[in-house]
C-alpha cells in the first residue's frame, strides 16, 4: 500500500462577496506517494500547488474527491473525510507542515516554538529541549534568539524556525511549502541535509518548488501545475 493515494481531489472556493463567483483552487488530481518517496511540485503562483498541500493538512476541506492516508494510529483513513479528531492527533504525531509563514502565539519564543512540537507527540521534555536546541542550532538561528518572540525575526529566520519546528518530530510524512524561499545558499544547504536525513529515516515528502535547482537534489518525482490541474510528471 502506497502512503498517500489521492483521487479525483477537488478545491473549489465559493467568494459570497462577489455574487457566489467560484475560484477553482485544483481540480482532477490524481497522485500517489509511497513510503519513504519525495514528490515535487512545480508551477506559476495561483497554478493550486498550495491548494493540494492545505487539503492534505485540512486547512482546507476538499470539495470532492478522496486522500487515502496510512496512518499509523488510524489505519487507512480518508483525509478529505477524517473528523477533527483524528485529524489533531495525526498532525500532531504524524505530518509535518513547513510553511513560508510563521503563525505562533505572541508570547511564544523560538526555543519553546520547538519544544511544543516534539512534547505534543510524548516526547519527555528535557529531551525535547535538548533536541530543540540541536535542530535550531542546524538551521543556523543565533542563541539570542533562542529566547526571543518571533514577531521580530526576518522573513528569513521565521522560515528556518519553521523548518526546525516541523522537521525537529522527524515525522512520518512532511509537507513543505516553498522551503528555500528567502533562504541565502548556507541555509539552503542546511534545509538539503536535513531533507536528505529524513530520507534515510524514512518519512515520506511532498513539496512545492520554484527553486528547481534545489528540487531536483532531493525529490524522486516531479509534477507540474497549471490552472489548477497536473499538466506533467517525471521521474526526478
Amino acid at each position: 500500500m502506497p502512503l498517500l493515494n489521492i483521487e479525483q481531489l477537488n478545491k473549489s472556493f465559493h467568494l459570497h462577496q462577489f455574487g457566489g463567483k467560484q475560484i477553482v483552487g485544483c481540480s482532477g488530481i490524481n497522485l500517489t506517494l509511497d513510503h519513504g518517496e519525495f514528490i515535487g511540485i512545480t508551477g506559476k503562483s495561483g497554478a493550486g500547488k498550495s491548494t493540494i498541500l492545505k487539503c492534505i493538512y485540512r486547512t482546507y476541506i476538499p470539495t470532492s474527491g478522496s486522500m487515502y492516508y496510512e496512518s499509523d494510529s488510524y489505519g487507512t483513513i480518508d483525509l478529505a473525510r477524517a473528523g477533527e479528531r483524528e485529524m489533531i492527533e495525526i498532525r500532531q504525531k504524524e505530518i509535518g507542515y513547513v510553511s513560508q509563514f510563521l503563525k505562533l502565539l505572541p508570547r511564544v519564543t523560538a526555543q519553546d516554538a520547538v519544544i511544543q512540537e516534539l512534547v505534543a507527540t510524548g516526547c519527555p521534555k528535557e529531551r525535547a529541549e535538548g533536541e530543540a536546541r540541536s535542530m535550531l542550532r542546524h538551521f543556523g538561528l543565533a542563541e539570542s534568539l533562542w529566547d526571543t518572540y518571533p514577531n521580530t525575526f526576518s522573513g528569513g529566520e521565521k522560515l528556518r524556525l519553521n523548518l526546525a519546528a516541523a522537521m525537529v518530530k522527524r515525522p512520518k510524512f512532511l509537507l513543505l511549502d516553498e522551503p528555500t524561499a528567502s533562504l541565502d545558499n548556507g541555509s539552503k544547504e542546511a534545509v538539503r541535509d536535513m531533507i536528505l536525513d529524513l530520507k534515510r529515516q524514512g518519512t515520506s515528502m511532498m513539496g512545492i518548488f520554484h527553486d528547481l535547482e534545489f528540487m531536483e537534489k532531493v525529490v524522486d518525482q516531479e509534477f507540474s501545475m497549471q490552472s489548477g490541474s497536473i499538466t506533467g510528471g517525471r521521474t526526478a
